[in-house]
């Protein structure tokens, strides 16, 4: 299956690693319905070239100093919503493919792919369709699984009571440190212990400690 119109799919790199877009650039001249657009080695001058060349697909890294892939994917997707972005990168965690696809990522494919995929995954990018390597797709099932991590609804101040709390410190210490009264450090400790999920202060510091809930 080659691409349908006459004119060839636009394709940008951006890669910080300059023998990735060589390679990259020697694939796409073995496919006559695609044409190099351009390279960039990283976000922002993914952002700037974009804007000169238009290109129709963007091969994207997602891990580059200065500005990462996702927030290079972000401006360009609202600046150029016409162009597509495939997430093309080392890296399968579930928080880095979800990322790329909140950002406006229309596929997320692993620099181990087979030609054929890649190619794939590009005629399907310029037509509007998705694609995810299966290991991607894995790692945003898992991800979407997974229980939020503890403590991320804790506020300010009880993460303060936490704090003291692993320290040893008791409820009257505590408060006296923290210059309020006894039964309002009372109060936070118990919405600490429901919020963690947990029954006793010891429980908490532990879960605390080992989930690195405060610094």
């Amino acid at each position: 299956m080659t691409n349908s119109s006459s004119q060839p799919i636009r394709v940008m790199l951006v890669d910080d690693h300059a023998m990735v877009r060589r390679g990259l650039a020697t694939f796409l001249k073995a496919f006559d319905d695609m044409q190099l657009a351009g390279e960039a080695e990283n976000g922002a001058a993914a952002i700037q070239l974009c804007g000169e060349v238009l290109p129709d697909v963007i091969l994207m890294d997602m891990v580059m100093p200065d500005m990462d892939g996702a927030a290079a994917t972000r401006a360009i997707c609202q600046q150029y919503p016409q162009v597509q972005v495939i997430a093309l990168t080392s890296f399968k965690e579930g928080d880095l493919v979800k990322k790329a696809l909140d950002a406006g990522a229309i596929g997320y494919l692993l620099k181990d792919v087979s030609a054929d995929e890649l190619v794939h995954a590009i005629r399907a990018a310029h037509v509007g369709r998705t694609t995810l390597s299966p290991a991607a797709a894995q790692a945003l099932v898992e991800t979407a699984n997974k229980p939020p991590a503890p403590g991320l609804d804790l506020t300010e101040r009880e993460r303060e009571v936490l704090v003291l709390m692993i320290e040893g410190l008791n409820n009257t210490q505590i408060a006296g440190r923290l210059s309020i009264s006894p039964s309002t450090i009372k109060s936070h400790v118990s919405n600490i212990l429901s919020k963690l999920g947990v029954a006793s202060r010891t429980e908490a510091v532990t879960l605390a400690l080992r989930n690195n809930i405060v610094t």
